[in-house]
């Protein structure tokens, strides 16, 4: 800790950080030491709460870089760092706020050299992880139709939540299809390994089980982290609660800040059971409620508070607000899909002509097939529109071609990236060039690029291939080299321009070709954001690997949103349309028969009525179309558990 100078100084500043806060806010903000749970409903101010928490523990006299906050969406950490920066400004400099993967990934790259791996390992995405998956069960000699591979990955990734290699998958396997995915999961592994890459899993289990190894090392960053906070602790994994536990084991600051309410990840391996138990693991722990609400009426949280009740796994917490009362929910009975979606868009017009900005209107369902007739509605309408998780920037291929060659020259072992550009544009190196341009530099010992500008040495290839290898390794290598010297921005451009990728876009002369041109100088003009930091190419290809829905959303885009209900968490709208409410769509068909589950959709149904601050419309069809015909359905059980005077109820007659 810091000495300061004057009590009085550091008592104003104190009171200075408490300002505007009430009272259960400033309980929140003011435990400094020992564990702390803190119970925040939708809407209760918990960012600034945790904001005010992070300047309070300055004024009290610890150092920025002593404070680690750990949330859980880039969005978030930035819109941490932000404010702590407008609170603070240069006294904040130095605090840790980031994602619990870009924490684990800082660490490894630190401490991994001092245990004999590379700290120079490439991060692994959703489509890298199915392409090694493909080529895994390819050697095992298993159908992908009997074995699919996203649903290996899926097992693979439930077991590294749960903390299990391998081995102990493959000791644990009680059926023929779990030892083979033990199988796979092995040379899974083993492939990523000799690629220096790891996948999001990986980032967190590796580093619990740095931390578990090496004494020294974990006691190293628990003298460095004095404070650990917290955000959406409902949301932890079993990796990712152990991790936070062995950082406070040594001093127990710890505070988390969760709603137990908004649990809604289960299927990504959230554990409920860890915001629920953890007055049993810190039995000395404080438990400060966040029950006012600052974003809705009293009618949609009082709504909202008599679908989640009936809920047994929760914590006994009901949300207020100063605004009393507020316009009834609407439930709107459309006779077909079609029809509710015209319902929704006009409705949605209408708010428009009385002065409500379309982008503050939003429209949230539980899967995302069920956006199709609302997306014909807008566009027969004439209104914009965003979907959420949509085809993101960074999915684009030639934005992923681009990140690929910036990614070979960080990487040297990457064989994903080499697979994606080595013909972007053509160059003659099909698979099998590919296979035993790997093979040389994994006998020789070197990395991809070096393998490549050695194209003469390598057996088996023919002469154009070699020249292709030749070109493109020599191209890459005096990048390389210059890296370190220019802004992130010119390296890309320059490695484009080197390599003939963007010669051949131009080549191309069409629209979309254009298009593609103009997102990539949209992509270089963004880096500039990176040249400040001390990596900046090792940042970008972090931030890249690791961005999540939300990042990409645009709130000042003048358009109306459309979502899924977990895509929409942490987002608030004038005005929220939570459609199809059915029974087999929410609830979900497959939670009806399971408890937990059914549990998990009211929790859902509770995020998509929070989400909204003046306005909630609560939506249904009487029958949609099957591959049968048309189907009556049964209105959600949820609707029925809103008190009748909270609501209005109208039909496709009126």
């Amino acid at each position: 800790m810091t000495k300061t100078n004057s009590k009085d100084a550091v008592s104003e500043a104190k009171e200075r950080v408490l300002l505007g806060l009430n009272p259960r806010q400033v309980e929140a903000a003011t435990h400094v030491e020992g564990p702390l749970l803190i119970l925040a409903g939708a809407g209760s101010g918990k960012t600034t709460v945790l904001t005010r928490r992070v300047a309070y523990i300055i004024a009290s006299g610890w150092e920025p870089w002593s404070i680690l906050a750990i949330t859980f969406t880039n969005k978030a950490a930035n819109e941490l760092k932000t404010r702590i920066a407008a609170l603070l400004g240069e006294q904040g400099e130095g605090v840790w706020a980031m994602t619990f993967h870009s924490f684990c990934a800082r660490v490894l790259r630190a401490e991994f050299p001092g245990i004999g791996r590379s700290g120079r390992f490439s991060i692994a995405d959703d489509s890298d992880q199915l392409k090694v998956m493909k080529a895994c069960l390819k050697e095992l000699n298993l159908s992908e139709k009997q074995y699919p591979p996203r649903g290996i990955l899926h097992a693979i990734s439930n077991a590294k939540d749960e903390l299990m290699g391998p081995d102990e998958y493959a000791a644990r396997a009680s059926t023929f299809y779990e030892t083979k995915v033990a199988q796979a999961y092995s040379l899974y592994k083993r492939k990523l390994l000799e690629m220096d890459a790891l996948d999001f899993d990986d980032l967190l289990m590796e580093t619990v089980l740095l931390f578990r190894g090496n004494p020294r090392i974990l006691q190293k960053y628990q003298e460095r982290f004095q404070h650990i906070l917290v955000d959406e602790y409902q949301d932890t994994n079993r990796a990712q609660y152990e991790l936070t536990k062995l950082l406070a084991a040594s001093h127990r600051r710890i505070a988390v800040v969760g709603d137990d309410d908004q649990s809604i990840y289960t299927f990504r391996g959230a554990d409920i059971r860890n915001i629920l138990d953890f007055e049993r693991d810190y039995p000395e722990c404080k438990v400060v409620k966040l029950e006012q609400n600052y974003r809705s009426t009293q009618v949609i949280l009082d709504g909202a508070f008599n679908v989640v009740k009936h809920n047994l796994e929760r914590k006994d917490k009901r949300l207020w607000t100063s605004k009393k009362g507020g316009l009834p929910i609407t439930v709107y009975a459309g006779q077909s899909a079609e029809d509710e979606a015209r319902f929704v868009v006009s409705e949605i017009e209408r708010l428009v002509g009385e002065g409500l900005p379309l982008s503050s209107c939003a429209i949230l369902y539980r899967t995302h097939a069920q956006s199709r007739s609302f997306e014909e509605a807008f566009i027969n309408a004439g209104v914009p529109y965003t979907v959420l998780a949509g085809f993101r920037f960074y999915e684009r291929k030639h934005i992923r071609d681009a990140v690929s060659y910036l990614r070979l020259l960080a990487y040297p072992k990457d064989r994903l990236s080499l697979e994606r550009v080595a013909n972007e544009p053509p160059r003659g190196l099909g698979p099998a060039a590919i296979e035993k341009i790997v093979r040389y530099a994994q006998e020789q010992d070197v990395g991809l690029v070096d393998a490549m500008c050695s194209a003469e040495s390598i057996k088996g290839l023919t002469r154009p291939q070699k020249k292709g290898a030749l070109e493109l390794g020599t191209a890459l290598m005096e990048m390389r080299r210059a890296a370190s010297s220019l802004p992130l921005g010119q390296l890309l451009h320059d490695t484009l321009e080197k390599t003939g990728y963007l010669e051949a876009l131009r080549n191309e002369g069409t629209s979309e070709s254009q298009s593609r041109l103009e997102d990539l100088s949209e992509l270089m003009g963004s880096l500039r954001q990176y040249d400040e930091m001390e990596n900046p190419l090792y940042s970008f290809l972090e931030n890249c690997s690791l961005a999540s829905d939300q990042d990409s959303y645009d709130e000042k885009k003048e358009s109306c949103v459309m979502g899924t209900l977990h895509s929409a968490k942490g987002l608030e709208f004038e005005a929220v349309f939570l459609v199809g409410l059915e029974e087999g769509l929410l609830p979900h068909s497959r939670a009806l028969l399971d408890e937990r589950q059914l549990e998990e959709e009211r929790r859902l149904m509770y995020v998509g009525m929070t989400r909204a601050k003046l306005r909630l419309y609560l939506t249904f069809a009487f029958a949609r179309n099957g591959y049968l015909g048309p189907t009556r359905t049964r209105v959600s059980r949820f609707i029925s558990e809103i008190p009748r005077e909270l609501l209005e109820v109208r039909t496709w007659e009126d």
